[in-house]
């Protein structure tokens, strides 16, 4: 989300080979883990209808937004902090300042979403869920608030041609009071005030698992780069100190890298998720895709297309079921009168 360099009009922080070398190969791992991974997130919700929930619809926007985020600025956000000089024209150069606040709003707000929607399921659970269009529309808007915080930054970024080198930076009107004044904003409403609503929903209606790791990730790796930028805006010698770079270099890389954990907590912490990536990885001689991972991402006709995050048949419950059925049958009819209600439908609230 811009560069700190920006500030500076002389190319003071020239860093030696062998340090660049190490921040390409730590960058360019970021890229390539964040964007074959939620692809691959995106591909197992898409090509599979038992996938097709509410919960993993808003999984899909978080990994859409991860992967665009990785792809379009991990790269280009490293090699102007390295360099100091910008050599993608003016437009990209409005685009580079403008989509990561539009990304990480929308990852962040979808996590939220996750939340409020399992916050109306446990406390209000005779409320209709959302379906499937209603959905789209809360990630429509989402995405729609996301581009109204970020605007501000594409409508004053530009290029300046210097004799040495070309910048991009955002020219505020009022650059020092602006500048710090945005980031204020940004850290509020992108940082702080979701991660409360998350920790307020979760700890009303208990914890989901998965998704306290995919939020705590997020906080850890987020919260250096907010704390970098206030601290900065508020003594802005720091902006001339000869180690500022490689500060800058290494909280961007923790916050870029936010962008490719979730692909792995999915895998290790839901059992549909690591089917869906050995069915992706079963080429590979190590790979072993078992009946039971197939069954994970088969679609049943209990499960219906628009079902919300709360109507999840348990696997377990399924089972039992079909074997008490199996028993009733071989019973007389005197004998079932007496058997308990054990095999009722349980309906899931975790990740589907």
């Amino acid at each position: 989300i811009g560069s700190n360099v920006t500030r500076n009009f002389t190319n003071q922080f020239v860093q030696p080979p062998w340090r660049v070398a190490i921040w390409s190969v730590a960058y360019s791992s970021v890229l390539a883990v964040a964007v074959f991974g939620n692809l691959i997130v995106i591909w197992i919700i898409l090509a599979h209808k038992r996938m097709r929930t509410v919960t993993n619809y808003f999984l899909l926007n978080l990994a859409f937004s991860d992967a665009s985020m990785a792809a379009f600025n991990t790269l280009i956000n490293f090699i102007y902090a390295t360099h100091g000089e910008w050599y993608f024209g003016e437009v990209y150069c409005k685009f580079h300042n403008f989509f990561p606040v539009t990304a990480v709003f929308a990852s962040i707000y979808s996590m939220s979403a996750i939340a409020v929607d399992r916050y109306m399921a446990i406390i209000h659970p005779l409320k209709p869920r959302l379906s499937a269009t209603a959905t789209k529309v809360v990630i429509v808007c989402i995405w729609a608030l996301a581009v109204i915080l970020a605007f501000p930054l594409c409508f004053y970024s530009t290029t300046r041609t210097m004799p040495r080198r070309t910048v991009c930076y955002v020219a505020w009107p009022r650059p020092s009071e602006d500048s710090f004044m945005y980031h204020i904003i940004v850290t509020v409403l992108v940082y702080m005030l979701p991660l409360v609503v998350m920790a307020i929903t979760y700890t009303i209606v208990g914890v989901v698992k998965m998704m306290i790791v995919v939020v705590v990730t997020f906080a850890l790796c987020w919260l250096p780069y907010h704390v970098y930028f206030i601290v900065t805006g508020v003594n802005k010698r720091l902006n001339k100190w000869k180690s500022i770079q490689q500060v800058y270099l290494s909280v961007l890389w923790l916050a870029m890298s936010s962008t490719m954990y979730n692909p792995i907590i999915y895998c290790c912490l839901n059992g549909r998720f690591r089917a869906g990536f050995k069915r992706a990885f079963r080429w590979c001689p190590f790979i072993q895709v078992s009946s039971y991972d197939e069954l994970e991402l088969r679609p049943t006709r209990l499960h219906p297309r628009n079902q919300s995050s709360m109507c999840t048949l348990s696997r377990i419950d399924t089972s039992q079921r079909t074997s008490l059925n199996q028993q009733d049958q071989l019973k007389p009819a005197s004998q079932l009168q007496n058997i308990p209600n054990q095999h009722m439908l349980v309906f899931s609230t975790g990740i589907t």
